[in-house]
This record gives C-alpha cells, sequence and structure tokens, in this order.
C-alpha cells in the first residue's frame, strides 16, 4: 500500500549507492521538488551519495540551480547514464571533466533496456549503435577518461547477424512525476505532455524490490477510469503532492486535453515560442536550408523533424501545403499534431496519439518513419556525421542514432560553415556575402553519430541540405548533386571543400 509523504521524506527513503531511474524528457515532466529534496538532504548529511542515475532523455529543466543539477555538481552521483544532456546546464559541461562516470547511450536504446529489464531479462539487442561511437569496436558509450564500463554495450552475434546488446544496473529507485492520484493509488497523466517511460521504469524496480516515487499536482476521489492509469497503485510505494508547477495559458494546447485543428497549430506554437527559455535562432543561411530541405517531403509521410535548423521546415512546408498532409512524430511518444520546441521541445500540439517511448523507438527502429530530418556538425568525406560531440561541452546523441538507423529517407540540414557565415536568397538567387570560420565538412569528424558505411548497406537515400549546394551519399562518398542560382561552384563550394567529390549536376 502506498504513502503519502513529503518530498523531504521520499528522499530519505533513498540510501548510498541506490541506482534512481529518472522519468522525464530533456527539459519536460521532470519531478523537481524530487530531485531538490534529494539536494536538500544531501546538502546537509553528505547522503544519498555514490549514486547511479539513469534517464533514456536526461533530467534537467534548462536551469543550472533547480532539479538535479546540484546534488550532481556537488558530487552525490558517481555514475550517470543518459541519452540527452542538453536540458542540463552545469552537467553537460562537467561531464567530460572525470569528476563521475558518464555514459551516453542512443535514447531508444536505453529505453529498450528499461523496458528488458521490466520483464526479466537482461538487455535489449538492437541494430541501432553498430558502426557508430557507442560500439565497443570504435569508442563504446563512455564520455570521459574514467568511464571505461564494458558492461553497457556489448557486441553480439544472432544467427550470423551482428547486434549491440544494451544492458543497464539494477534500478531500484523510480524518480516519477504524474499528474493525479485516486485513492488506490493509480496514477493518471492528464495533463502530462508525456509519459515516457513511465510504466516499464515502475516495473523494473519493482521487479528489482525497490521504491517508486511519484510526484502528482493533486490528489481525486474518484478513481481513474481504468485506460487513464499509466501506472496501478499497486506498484507505487510513495506519492508526493507538490503544488503545479505554474505554466503560460498556452501550455495547455501540449496536454491533449482539447483539440487543436491544423489551422490553430501556427497560432499555438507562436504563443508557446513566446514563454520558451529557449529560443531559435533566426539566420537567413538556415531558412534557406529549410525551405530546400521541405521539398523532400511527400503527402501521407510519417516524419521526424530534430530540433534546430530542421525547425525551420514547417514555415515552408506550410506555405506548400504539404505541412497538412504529413504525420509528425516525436521521440518522447507524440504522433500527428504538430512538435513544440524550445523549453518544451518533446512535447506537440495537436497530438492525435501520445504513448510510451519504447513503442515510439520501435517505429523508429524498425524503419517506420518514411523521412528524417536532422542537423549535423560535421560530415566527412565519406559521409559519415558527428551530431552529438560539440567543441566546449556534450549533449549527447538522443534520439538521433535510432531515427537515422533505418528510416528510408535521411536528410540532415546544416550550414557548409558556422561562425560569421552570412548568405541571403533573393527570388531564388543565393549569395554567400562572408564564409564562415568554421568548417563543417573535414576529412575526418569528431566522433561518428551517423554510419555512411551502414547506410549504404542498408540502401538508405541521404541528402546533406546546405544553404549553397545538396550533396548525396553514394558507395564512394559524398556525390555533389546540386548547385544554388548565384552560386559559384568552384570559388564557393570546391575551394572550400577539404576533399575531393564527385560532381553529377
Amino acid at each position: 500500500m502506498y504513502k503519502i509523504m513529503s518530498p523531504d521524506e521520499a528522499a530519505a527513503l533513498i540510501r548510498d549507492e541506490d541506482c534512481i531511474c529518472v522519468n522525464s524528457f530533456v527539459g519536460i515532466e521532470n519531478p523537481v521538488e524530487l530531485h531538490e529534496a534529494i539536494y536538500r538532504r544531501y546538502h546537509e548529511t553528505g547522503s544519498p551519495c555514490r549514486l547511479t542515475m539513469v534517464s533514456s532523455a536526461g533530467f534537467g529543466v534548462w536551469d543550472e540551480d533547480r532539479a538535479a543539477e546540484s546534488y550532481i555538481r556537488e558530487g552525490a552521483v558517481s555514475r550517470l547514464i543518459c541519452g540527452h544532456f542538453g536540458a542540463m546546464p552545469s552537467t553537460k559541461k562537467i561531464v567530460t571533466e572525470d569528476r563521475f562516470e558518464a555514459y551516453n547511450l542512443p535514447l531508444g536504446c536505453i529505453s529498450h533496456a528499461i523496458r528488458a529489464q521490466a520483464s526479466g531479462v537482461p538487455g535489449a539487442l538492437s541494430r541501432v549503435g553498430l558502426d557508430i561511437f557507442v560500439d565497443p569496436r570504435r569508442e563504446g558509450p563512455g564520455i570521459n577518461n574514467i568511464s571505461t564500463s564494458k558492461d553497457l554495450v556489448r557486441l553480439v552475434e544472432v544467427e550470423g547477424e551482428e547486434f549491440l546488446y544494451y544492458t543497464l544496473p539494477s534500478l531500484n529507485v523510480a524518480l516519477i512525476k504524474g499528474t493525479a492520484a485516486d485513492r488506490r493509488g493509480n496514477i493518471s497523466f492528464d495533463d502530462m505532455y508525456m509519459s515516457g517511460d513511465a510504466l516499464s521504469i515502475c516495473q523494473a524496480v519493482k521487479a528489482n524490490h525497490g521504491k517508486v516515487i511519484v510526484q502528482v499536482d493533486r490528489l481525486v476521489t474518484t478513481p481513474a477510469r481504468p485506460r487513464n492509469t499509466i501506472i496501478p497503485g499497486c506498484l507505487v510505494d510513495v506519492i508526493v503532492v507538490t503544488e503545479p508547477e505554474e505554466r503560460p495559458v498556452a501550455y495547455r494546447a501540449l496536454t491533449g486535453s482539447f483539440e487543436v485543428p491544423y489551422e490553430e497549430w501556427r497560432a499555438w506554437f507562436e504563443m508557446i515560442e513566446e514563454h520558451s527559455q529557449v529560443r531559435r535562432e533566426t539566420n537567413p543561411a538556415h531558412d534557406i536550408i529549410g525551405r530546400r530541405a521541405s521539398k523532400e517531403l511527400r503527402p501521407d509521410d510519417i516524419v521526424n523533424i530534430g530540433i534546430g535548423i530542421p525547425e525551420t521546415i514547417p514555415k515552408y512546408a506550410r506555405r506548400s501545403g504539404v505541412l497538412g498532409q504529413i504525420t509528425m512524430t516525436v521521440e518522447s511518444g507524440g504522433i500527428g499534431g504538430f512538435p513544440a520546441s524550445g523549453a518544451v521541445f518533446g512535447a506537440m500540439i495537436g497530438a492525435t496519439s501520445v504513448y510510451d517511448m519504447a513503442n515510439q523507438f520501435d517505429l523508429y527502429d524498425n524503419g517506420g518513419l518514411d523521412i528524417c530530418f536532422m542537423g549535423a556538425f560535421e560530415v566527412d568525406r565519406f559521409g559519415n556525421v558527428n551530431a552529438h560531440r560539440g567543441p566546449g561541452n556534450f549533449s549527447g546523441i538522443g534520439g538521433f542514432a535510432n531515427i537515422t538507423a533505418r528510416t528510408p529517407n535521411v536528410v540532415f540540414c546544416m550550414s557548409f560553415n558556422t561562425k560569421g557565415l552570412v548568405a541571403t536568397r533573393k527570388k531564388e538567387t543565393v549569395t554567400i556575402h562572408q564564409n564562415g570560420s568554421v568548417p563543417k565538412f573535414v576529412e575526418k569528424v569528431r566522433s561518428v553519430s551517423f554510419s555512411a558505411k551502414r547506410a549504404v548497406r542498408n540502401g538508405q537515400r541521404v541528402l546533406y541540405i546546405t544553404e549553397r549546394c545538396v550533396f548525396m551519399l553514394c558507395e564512394a562518398g559524398l556525390r555533389l548533386i546540386e548547385v544554388y542560382p548565384g552560386v559559384d561552384l568552384q570559388k564557393d563550394v570546391l575551394d572550400l571543400l577539404p576533399f575531393p567529390v564527385e560532381v553529377r549536376l
């Protein structure tokens, strides 16, 4: 039977060396009050310490002084296993400093490994990750010098085919954010933007005889309808009721509590953007890229659009009319509707369905998308992409590896160079006024997020769309297939590449 406790009482149940699994997605649906209670206890007593923290998609709130950031920074955590660190500003800076073990696995592979542990299976098999950084034959998942564990990812062979086998340490504490608990302890997620891995986390923790701690906004007397219950009360040990976080009125469009017609997506998106803590950069070069990339969309496509430059694509897809004819998805489990960005990335405006994150990655891993649009830090002559390891900090791979591994059409949206690039388009003519000081096309990428060799083997169609030209992946590497009007082929493209490419315009 569950108990109702304060955040501090719940935090007192966590022991040194526990393995805590947090259900959140980048910056949304994080049980902030529970994290801050852990920090208060650690700050006052030095316990709990030597913690292992696991999260498919990270557990920050874009603020280095809130949620788990403080107790990670001050030393309570000895091992961190995450798919993405983007909403954890201080943590993503220090993971490379050897203060604690830190591992980065593809988001979907962590989600599937959690589900496997819930079912009593040690780990999850996947083709995702082969020939990229996480593959033990390359770098492995360790981010810094002390992260040398060989247990999280292993290369195995099943019936003559290679797979990676992903495992996690035994999860024995669940930290979950839900909307309401009824008198039976059933947890509903009615006002939440997603449910993520919540059920699988709880099942895994209970199988390991651990504690499930759920933070909710309210208690209700009426039992939840069975299909509205995400976590059944029999799996819940502690319920913590906290004052709901105040959210802008515009955020109501993300809860699924009312229908948002296609005609209203743009208005709601703009209202949400006004309150976002993470602003998208307005850049003419990015708009050139987004406009060209949008032409790859076809009616009835099932689509994933990544963050950054790809977020410019819907504007042009709306103008052409194709936006209303495609189905967009987001890694957290949303299908249909329009993906939100910034501080609420992972939520969807007007979603038609929101299911468990592991199910979404079943779709992605098996080639269920028709097309995806991703950003990139670097591309080499062979077409390999680095999208997870930039200079100065480590954001992580997130769902990138899963999304690009089997999708038939992969489109990378990236500027030709950066840091000072100025490019404009007038009518159909592109002018490169100034090149950036940092090249994006390099002899060798810093780390491999996307394997060109495996994409060729899979028969995937891969494009690299910039503000001045388009490359296609072929067996020998990059092939230049398009140069925009106004761009000088030799001066603006070929002279700036550090390697030769086949030109077939």
